[in-house]
């Protein structure tokens, strides 16, 4: 099977940026199939690119490399990683992109992007994602080891995610995003519901449905996949 890349950004589609990014990684590893996620995350929404690469990876081939950019610390001291998590293999700036990955599927090794002859010659304040992460990920799914790349990284950012709420008698969670069809993803899951005490359950006004269509007006309702 030929090497993939996923690519997660939130440069849009309007100008250049993500087909740069894909260029520059062809131009590494020709073989690689280019798979966009998204590049509509709002830009420098952190948060945001973290659930999107967590909604998505899991369905990859085993080996997948994601290239994640979302990035609004470019050109300042923060570091750019590569880490291995389960099958996968991700490159991203360490700002917290990769939280939601990383707590569902601890990193078996996570590195600095160090080692400069797997980068461009000049790596631009202003576009590391065309000069430092796309020329990793590219060689990463060439085949080198991920720990070629660069020293190791020690800890890396996270993003403090709010957690529900579970009191006798009520559930408390936040809306983290709404998605094009206006749905909201809250940080209530599936698991987090089987855990409701009895009490809980009976109290709460919320009735869960299994899809959207299924849904009525009256009274809340919410479909958890």
């Amino acid at each position: 099977m030929r090497p993939v890349i996923a690519l997660l950004t939130d440069f849009g589609t309007r100008d250049h940026y993500a087909g740069t990014m894909k260029g520059v990684a062809l131009g590494i590893c020709p073989d690689a199939t280019l798979v966009d996620i998204t590049h509509d995350v709002p830009p420098h929404d952190v948060l945001a690119g973290a659930l999107e690469l967590a909604a998505a990876y899991r369905y990859f081939p085993t080996g997948t490399v994601f290239l994640t950019v979302v990035d609004p610390g470019v050109g300042s001291a923060r570091r750019g990683i590569a880490a291995e998590a389960g099958d996968y293999r991700f490159v991203a700036p360490d700002n917290g992109v990769l939280t939601v990955v990383l707590d569902e599927t601890p990193a078996k090794k996570v590195v600095e992007l160090t080692e400069r002859r797997y980068a461009r010659p000049t790596v631009s304040r202003t576009f590391e994602g065309r000069d430092r992460f796309a020329p990793a990920a590219a060689w990463l799914a060439k085949g080198i080891d991920l720990g070629a790349l660069g020293r190791p990284a020690g800890s890396v950012h996270r993003l403090e995610i709010p957690r529900p709420e579970i009191a006798a008698a009520s559930l408390d969670g936040e809306v983290l995003r709404v998605d094009r069809f206006g749905n909201l993803i809250t940080n209530i899951d599936r698991r987090t519901l089987r855990s409701l005490p009895p009490a809980a359950r009976s109290a709460s006004a919320l009735a869960i449905a299994r899809s959207r269509a299924s849904c009525r007006p009256t009274p809340t309702r919410t479909a958890v996949s």
